[in-house]
């Protein structure tokens, strides 16, 4: 008897996605993957016809061929071709491309979509194909002709000014500008001094902490020890009198289920994760896990949206949930709405579990730590969303003596609501004995202090796509890639969860913003996302919207190109070190990846080592950055192997005091990070309040 042929070929973007997907459709279906885009522009030239309608010149991308053929094959022997690529821009833009080299194979080509990897959604997608929407495309190719037309023009220019190898882009430009204004404000920064009093107050055998905010009516703010000791030369002594005494009942509503920027903040707040690493990993949860005695489960719905909206079955399924776990107060009569904002395009739901009754406890020995604590959150998000307000009351009682006034605030929990699920840090604070107006209150103990105004902080991953999100600069699927492309071009470099402009992004950043102001310009960009929105949903047209671009564009480049002046070889910084191959001097030098040594004498010695960072803890050797492979980065002594010296922990740029070698940061658990020395007979070490010492002068060689 014959193999019945399939009926069907159904083709994702990614094989994982291919695997959860198999299991849910018979015999009569193949399930193939693209592995992504399989059609975009070349690399090596602009492609791009902006004489003829900024009509782009498509080829296969490289070392994807072989994956073309096994497709048009296998499109030329079925009846029907689904194409299940993510439901977003990309996504349609990946099936508009595929649909036209397999037409020629097959004529019965559609799209269908799925904002989660279930059997249902699958089912019913397969049921519901439909034709590829020409807008989503026109959208994904305008920003891929933007962003090609801003790379091609403006990356030249960094080449033949600064330095080869170094690129400007529409949105990284713009981060790059928001992250180094951040900086220059930090370094104008000029600290204040000002002094706090705090009361230990005791009434009835229990104590409370108060603050003093007033003096005679007036906010008081004391600006040196004089001042202070002065007030408290006046308390010396003295009781509280209870003048007045506020009660107030607040309500908190259940925080909204998580969209992509949400979730990355939250992720990289909570859990130390990159954007990155948080994208990563969701990927892995809405592609699908292998789950015991399931086989692979899609745990999470699609994780690229700028949608608060659910479905009616997903708020069903949530509020079932919470009727069969937890107390009839627990779950609100009608469900909880969230409202996107205007600029969400609501194409998809929000981040939710595929399924609740799906507990994180349940499947955690099937997820790496990284799957189980990121779908923890996403999870624990999903189910307070839909639950009742914490209610607190919030107790304000005023304290007078010799007309110096202090106010004591404490937090009391009256019902947890949705924090029973998703637990705050902290709900209750400073617990306050019960009194009334006309007590007296002893006064044990005033603790005076010294503080400074501190500068706004850097950015780290979450602040930065906040900031980005509030913006409106870039989309959900733009704010990982978007960081990771600056720390990849060494603009920017992490120092503990900080993000810390080099100065080669400080030198790029003043040549964009100097010459390219308007481009890089939050609201240009804003602008420019605002208008790929309406290509999208038809209100313009795309070419239109590239011709109002290029033309001022283009002048902006013109003038550039002879303004802009030659800074070729300024980071180059001649050294005390002598090359160990020909004995000429050593040159720091910038690369991919940071600073490094080589040789005066290239190209004819091409000598080149990694930079010292400071004197190694256990001989005289230098400290140096090695890598691992995919491990990442650690750092051993220079003389390694007669010294076995090496360590994950961080460089500073500081020496110890008590011995002159390398000081490293270590963070400690809750309470920041510390300076270490790791010489043993040394141990030196001191605790770091409001920074985090990084390093940025360390890299491989570029093999120039």
């Amino acid at each position: 008897m014959a193999k019945s042929k399939a009926e069907t070929l159904v083709i994702v973007e990614s094989p994982s996605k291919a695997k959860t997907i198999n299991k849910y459709l018979g015999k009569d279906y193949i399930i193939s993957s693209s592995v992504g885009h399989i059609i975009d522009l070349p690399k090596s030239r602009l492609a791009i016809d902006i004489e003829n309608g900024f009509k782009p010149e498509y080829i296969t991308i490289r070392g994807k061929s072989k994956i073309l053929s096994d497709l048009k094959k296998q499109a030329a022997n079925v009846s029907t071709v689904l194409l299940a690529t993510d439901p977003d821009r990309e996504g349609e833009a990946i099936s508009w491309h595929l649909s036209n080299v397999l037409s020629s194979k097959n004529s019965n080509i559609k799209r269908i979509e799925f904002n989660e990897i279930t059997e249902k959604a699958v089912k019913d997608a397969v049921a519901h194909p439909r034709d590829i929407n020409i807008n989503l495309v026109n959208a994904q190719q305008a920003r891929r002709i933007l962003d090609r037309i801003v790379g091609y023009f403006l990356s030249p220019i960094l080449w033949k000014k600064v330095k080869r190898g170094l690129s400007a882009g529409r949105v990284q430009s713009a981060a790059l500008k928001v992250i180094c204004d951040r900086e220059e404000e930090i370094e104008r920064f000029i600290p204040q001094e000002y002094w706090t009093i705090d009361a230990q107050c005791s009434s009835k055998g229990k104590k409370f902490t108060a603050s003093l905010t007033h003096y005679k009516n007036e906010k008081i703010k004391l600006v040196n020890e004089e001042e202070t000791m002065k007030v408290v030369k006046a308390l010396d002594g003295k009781q509280f009198v209870v003048t007045e005494i506020k009660k107030q009942e607040r309500k908190r509503k259940a925080p909204a289920p998580y969209i992509t920027s949400k979730l990355q903040q939250d992720a990289a707040n909570r859990l130390g994760f990159t954007s990155k690493k948080t994208m990563l990993v969701a990927q892995q949860l809405y592609e699908g896990i292998d789950i015991t005695g399931l086989g692979p489960v899609g745990l999470i719905t699609y994780m690229r949206t700028d949608s608060t909206r659910l479905s009616d079955n997903a708020i069903a399924m949530a509020r079932d949930y919470i009727s069969k776990n937890f107390a009839p107060e627990f779950l609100p009569d009608s469900p909880n709405i969230y409202r996107a904002k205007k600029s969400a395009q609501d194409a998809h739901e929000a981040i939710r579990p595929t399924d609740v009754s799906r507990t994180p406890e349940s499947i955690k020995n099937d997820l790496t730590r990284d799957q189980y604590r990121l779908y923890e959150l996403i999870w624990k998000r999903f189910v307070a969303c839909q639950m009742t307000p914490e209610i607190t009351e919030t107790l304000t009682v005023n304290l007078e003596a010799s007309d110096y006034l202090f106010k004591a605030t404490g937090n009391k929990v009256l019902f947890p609501g949705f924090t029973i699920v998703e637990k705050p840090d902290k709900s209750e604070k400073n617990t306050i004995p019960p009194l009334k107006e006309g007590d007296m209150v002893d006064i044990v103990n005033l603790k005076y202090e010294q503080h400074f105004t501190t500068p706004p902080p850097r950015f780290n991953d979450a602040s930065l796509v906040k900031f980005l999100e509030e913006s409106g600069i870039g989309r959900p699927s733009t704010y990982a890639p978007t960081i990771d492309t600056l720390l990849k071009r060494y603009y920017i470099v992490r120092s503990g969860k900080q993000l810390v402009p080099t100065l080669l992004g400080k030198i790029v950043n003043g040549i964009m913003t100097s010459n390219f102001s308007s481009l890089v310009s939050v609201d240009f960009t804003a602008e420019m996302e605002n208008k790929l929105d309406k290509v999208e949903s038809s209100e313009i047209n795309w070419v239109q919207m590239l011709e109002e671009f290029y033309k001022p564009f283009k002048e902006l480049v013109d003038r550039a190109e002879s303004n802009i002046e030659e800074i070729k070889g300024v980071l180059d910084e001649e050294t005390d070190y002598i090359c160990d191959k020909c004995g000429r001097s050593m040159i720091k030098k910038l690369g991919r990846f940071g600073f490094f040594l080589a040789c005066s004498g290239f190209p004819e010695c091409r000598n080149a080592k990694s930079l010292p960072l400071g004197k190694c803890p256990k001989c005289d050797g230098d400290v140096v950055k090695r890598s691992s492979g995919g491990k990442g980065a650690f750092y051993g002594c220079s003389n390694y192997p007669s010294c076995d010296f090496l360590t994950r922990e961080t460089p500073s740029e500081r020496g110890c005091p008590n011995c002159g070698k390398l000081l490293f940061v270590r963070k400690i658990k809750g309470r920041g990070e510390e300076l270490i020395c790791l010489n043993q007979s040394c141990n030196f070490k001191i605790e770091l309040l409001d920074e985090a010492p990084g390093i940025e002068n360390s890299a491989e060689a570029d093999e120039e």
